[in-house]
């Protein structure tokens, strides 16, 4: 899902990439607006209620409002950052970073939040600021990671991309190759918005029933994520490695 890239990546791998990450912002957004009443996965509705805190004169939460905005950014900026610079020397493992950092802001927010949490203004800005961090980190890496293909963290762009892939199914019938490469966006698509439908459902009522505990879950997707990507390289490697040595006996043979 990760280590693949370029031209190398195929649909099953943004399939897989999809579906896991995008429950796991589903779980994250719903189970942050339980808990602190902020939305953590997009920044669309903090810029709205920013302008009209502005022109209610309310500088304190339109303040509130900006550092979400900014918070997220520097997710984002800081996920580029790291694949561009670990890209360079281990391109193979330049999601990696991003993905453990990611795990463990949300280990701390299910710790620290079971164990201090007490509504506080203070706990707020840092339990949800941590939330909104981790989520400006996985777009921007599952971003980078797909081509731009794959995004897990918001939908008003997907649903346009849906209309417009659906659309261009119906006008481009009968072209087989076209239709196809419009189908399969659309599954893509269509699969990004379920997944995060099922990942705030079940993060909704994994909080409901276990408050803080309720981040357990989308820690394990990441989790699992990664062991079975790591996992399927060591198997594509060594099956690698194997035809490699089976073509160069071949060559020894025929040599001989």
């Amino acid at each position: 899902m990760f280590h693949v890239a370029g031209q190398k990546r195929r649909f099953i791998h943004d399939l897989k990439l999809a579906s896991i990450l995008a429950a796991t912002a589903g779980s994250v957004n719903v189970a942050g607006f339980f808990a602190f009443e902020v939305l953590t996965t997009n920044v669309t509705g903090h810029v709205a209620t920013l302008a009209s805190e502005i022109v209610a004169y309310r500088w304190s939460a339109a303040s509130v409002k900006l550092l979400w905005m900014v918070i997220f950014f520097l997710g984002a900026f800081s996920s580029g950052l790291l694949i561009e610079f670990v890209g360079r020397r281990y391109p193979r493992f330049s999601h990696t970073i991003p993905l453990v950092l990611e795990m463990i802001i949300l280990s701390f927010v299910g710790y620290y939040g079971s164990k201090y949490y007490d509504y506080s203004e203070e706990l707020i800005h840092l339990l949800a600021g941590s939330l909104l961090f981790a989520m400006g980190l996985q777009n921007a890496m599952v971003t980078m990671v797909s081509g731009s293909v794959v995004r897990t963290t918001h939908l008003t762009g997907l649903f346009t991309d849906l209309g417009i892939e659906g659309a261009k199914i119906i006008a481009r019938y009968k072209n087989a190759t076209d239709r196809e490469k419009m189908f399969k966006k659309f599954i893509l698509h269509a699969i990004i918005v379920i997944f995060f439908l099922l990942g705030g459902i079940l993060g909704g009522f994994l909080y409901a029933n276990y408050l803080f505990k309720a981040f357990l879950f989308p820690l394990g997707l990441l989790f699992t994520a990664m062991i079975y990507d790591i996992g399927y390289n060591r198997i594509y490697l060594l099956s690698r490695a194997k035809n490699i040595k089976k073509i160069s006996l071949a060559r020894a043979k025929l040599e001989n």
